[in-house]
């Protein structure tokens, strides 16, 4: 959501301000924007590109917070003075003041509202929205890995116990924003129009250009995060793909899968190659600082698709496509990828399945049921959506190296 992507600093966590009055703050914002626009604009607009245009811009997305990518700084060292309870007595000692630092996706904003189902918990956090970064300080004073583990977890907890009631506002919130602009920008555009109907029936003349002009507004895109070293040590010399660009990949895939099995003429008659190249026509000129190609040589084989890091050539994301032919040719696709098309250093890829039969609700059941049983099958990580399953799996070769694996499925039956 652009409206706050260069929001940062320093707040209570989840306690700023209620969302109710955030709420009404945006509301009197749009209301504000729609009517800045004047007489012209808004009878020449297009009327559903400008309010898709306003609910983009302030809508939100849920947060989620990326424990796996937890850093902990060295600590800074100072001396605090404490009372001993039981003598009374001052005494000076050493303080170990530490930062646990994570990656966040969605709107950073949302760490300060506070929403109307609330838990009565909060601490100081700093948030850097343009970055993707939340983090938050605790003390130890003494050196103690099980002490260090207990306060960095509560203040944690601390820190994001209301994350799942300020994802819960988010669908409210969303919701009131796009019916709160369909009915200002009709008051708004019905004014007008009155006024034009007036002025008609006293004989004063209308310009002509509010009834032809047609100056769509520029719609904000979404900023697609680029490639960047990882947080975590085992990859910190490689380039990786950060996980806003990966949900975005797969985001654009999964769209585009499924808006082509509306059109039956893009994938009638086309082999597992013409189709892929569908995908690889919307990725090829996404992404800065990256290369997007078909049937690329990598490790023992020609994969799919893959995504390239640009400067040196690094895998950052890599699928394959594959016609559906049943559960074991399911299976056998998943190690041919793994076997054949990943290094140690890949570590996010995706299956992508084109099925003809006319039962598809029974071969998604039959995914989920058999993926289970691959050899390289770790755990499920949700579902993406209705044909969209996460998962991670293990490379072959080391059983230790986690892979994000992403498979969907699209009906192509005509």
């Amino acid at each position: 959501m652009q409206l706050f992507k260069n929001f940062g600093g320093t707040v209570q966590s989840f306690s700023e301000i209620s969302g109710h009055d955030f709420t009404d703050q945006q509301t009197d914002r749009i209301k504000e924007e729609i009517q800045s626009k004047g007489k012209e604009y808004i009878l020449g607009v297009n009327d559903q590109e400008f309010k898709e245009y306003l609910i983009a811009k302030y809508s939100m997305d849920p947060l989620t917070i990326h424990l796996d990518t937890e850093t902990v700084e060295q600590p800074k060292v100072s001396k605090e003075i404490l009372e001993d309870r039981m003598y009374r007595e001052k005494y000076e000692t050493e303080v170990y003041t530490f930062t646990a630092t994570y990656q966040f996706s969605g709107s950073g904003i949302l760490f300060t509202i506070r929403p109307s189902t609330w838990t009565m918990t909060s601490t100081e956090i700093y948030v850097v929205q343009n970055s993707g970064l939340v983090s938050f300080k605790f003390k130890l004073y003494k050196k103690d890995p099980a002490e260090f583990e207990r306060e960095k977890n509560s203040k944690r907890s601390k820190a994001f116990t209301n994350l799942a009631n300020a994802n819960s506002f988010v669908n409210s919130y969303n919701q009131s924003i796009s019916s709160y602009v369909e009915t200002a920008f009709t008051t708004e555009k019905n004014k007008y129009l009155s006024e034009n109907d007036f002025f008609a029936a006293i004989n004063i003349k209308v310009n002509n250009d509010t009834i032809s002009v047609f100056t769509p507004p520029t719609i904000e895109k979404k900023v697609i995060p680029q490639p960047q070293v990882s947080l975590q040590k085992e990859f910190a010399s490689e380039p990786t793909m950060a996980k806003g660009m990966y949900e975005d990949i797969l985001k654009v895939i999964y769209d585009s899968g499924k808006s082509m099995e509306k059109k039956p003429a893009l994938y009638s008659g086309k082999d597992e190659e013409g189709l892929r190249d569908q995908f690889l026509f919307v990725l090829e000129t996404r992404y800065e600082g990256t290369t997007a190609s078909g049937e690329t040589f990598n490790r023992g084989g020609k994969t799919d698709i893959i995504l390239k890091y640009a400067n040196d050539g690094s895998n950052l994301f890599v699928a394959e496509c594959k016609v559906w032919h049943g559960s074991s040719e399911f299976l056998k696709a998943i190690s041919q990828l793994f076997d054949n098309y990943l290094t140690w250093r890949d570590s996010k890829a995706a299956l992508i399945l084109f099925v003809n039969n006319k039962d598809f609700s029974n071969v998604l059941s039959t995914i989920r049921t058999d993926v289970v049983n691959h050899p390289y099958f770790v755990k499920e990580k949700g579902v993406r959506g209705e044909s969209s399953f996460s998962y991670i799996f293990h490379l072959p070769q080391d059983m230790s190296k986690p892979v994000l694996f992403e498979i969907m499925a699209f009906h192509y039956d005509k």
